[in-house]
């Protein structure tokens, strides 16, 4: 009884992660508390019915994205513990912000959650990270919105969507005069249904700073700086960032290493750490390629990535060290933000040796870790 009341439960968490995968890459299972930091860095397929109508093979693969959900971080772990050190030593030191109580619901490798992560710890501001637990989600019970990123603000105002969160605190560092909840009015939530049936929530706006126009001439002095920080926001959450799924896991052989890290890293039993490494690999390398077919990607996923990467380098050109200038924008920061979270993989590694994208992504790294926006 026991374990039928466990599958039956593992399929519908599998069911939940399938619905939204750009948005949950991985996540933690085990939620971790929060911890005061500066940090470091939806779809429905066929395959969701198949979930939950049931089947062996149905089950398996269930089970298979829970412990996906479970635990795969991408990121390098002795390096992050190096710059969770170093960033705990800024606690003393004053955060920017005008005094916010922020505090972030997130899984840690979401790429949403990390384009977040990416301007909160650019702008130095304090925050509270909540690591949400993928199966109960217990840690957002209380909000109506069930996905992540939430970012709270002062315990009242719940900010929702990733590009929505960046744009509304960026209009209230840089605004002399807004409070965050009247600056959330100007992003409105419209509802929809989608080509599949579902209806989604979008936000009017999500890519505009709501300055008045002196502010507006002080943060973008020329005249198309703006809607080019706008267009490459918008791509990447259009593009860049269903290219990062089917990157991860394009072989057998790169899933088995994403898996062998989680069993390493993760609290497994033997059982549950050979199904993952072994049947959850097998099972995400079906998913990846269910993913190109579904974004018309090509037979080497790789060709896309860096074909993306390249344009991104190419757009800012020779002469500017961000596509910002001399300091990143929000642009830059939302594609940091997404390419972070391979960061640990071969695909980062094959990112960095076969692209132009080297020495941005490491003055990015450097502009991020020494909170160099906290003025700006």
């Amino acid at each position: 009884m026991a374990a039928a009341c466990t599958t039956r439960a593992l399929r519908k968490v599998g069911g939940s992660i399938l619905e939204s995968p750009a948005s949950f890459l991985v996540g933690n299972v085990s939620a971790r508390g929060s911890r005061r930091t500066f940090g470091t860095g939806g779809y429905r397929s066929n395959l969701l019915s198949s979930l939950r109508t049931g089947g062996y093979r149905s089950r398996v693969l269930g089970c298979t994205v829970v412990l996906l959900g479970g635990g795969l971080g991408l990121y390098r772990t002795v390096k992050y513990r190096f710059q969770q050190h170093h960033l705990a030593e800024e606690e003393t030191k004053v955060s920017g912000g005008r005094g916010l109580a922020l505090t972030l619901y997130q899984y840690k490798t979401c790429p949403f959650c990390s384009k977040v992560r990416a301007f909160l710890d650019y702008h130095g501001l304090l925050y509270e990270i909540v690591e949400v637990n993928p199966v109960m989600r217990k840690e957002i019970k209380w909000s109506v919105y069930r996905k992540v990123p939430i970012l709270m603000v002062d315990s009242d105002v719940q900010l929702n969507d990733s590009s929505v969160i960046i744009s509304s605190l960026k209009t209230y560092l840089f605004s002399k005069d807004k409070n965050v909840s009247d600056i959330l009015r100007c992003y409105p939530e419209m509802k929809s249904v989608n080509d599949r049936g579902k209806e989604v929530t979008e936000y009017s706006n999500k890519y505009w700073v709501m300055l008045g126009e002196a502010e507006a001439t002080a943060l973008y002095p020329e005249k198309e700086m703006q809607k080019e920080e706008m267009k490459w926001r918008q791509w990447v959450d259009d593009w860049l960032v269903h290219l990062i799924s089917p990157n991860v896991y394009r072989t057998t052989g790169e899933a088995l290493a994403s898996f062998d890290y989680i069993v390493r890293e993760g609290n497994f039993s033997t059982y549950e750490g050979f199904f993952a490494k072994y049947v959850g690999a097998a099972a995400m390398f079906i998913i990846a390629k269910r993913l190109k077919s579904r974004y018309e990607l090509q037979d080497d996923v790789r060709q896309d990535l860096y074909k993306a990467v390249n344009d991104w380098v190419a757009a800012i050109g020779k002469k500017r060290k961000f596509m910002g200038g001399d300091r990143p924008n929000l642009a830059d920061l939302a594609v940091f933000g997404v390419l972070r979270v391979t960061d640990g993989l071969q695909a980062f590694d094959d990112m960095m040796a076969n692209t132009k994208v080297k020495h941005w992504y490491r003055r990015m790294e450097r502009a991020s870790l020494n909170h160099e926006g906290r003025d700006a």
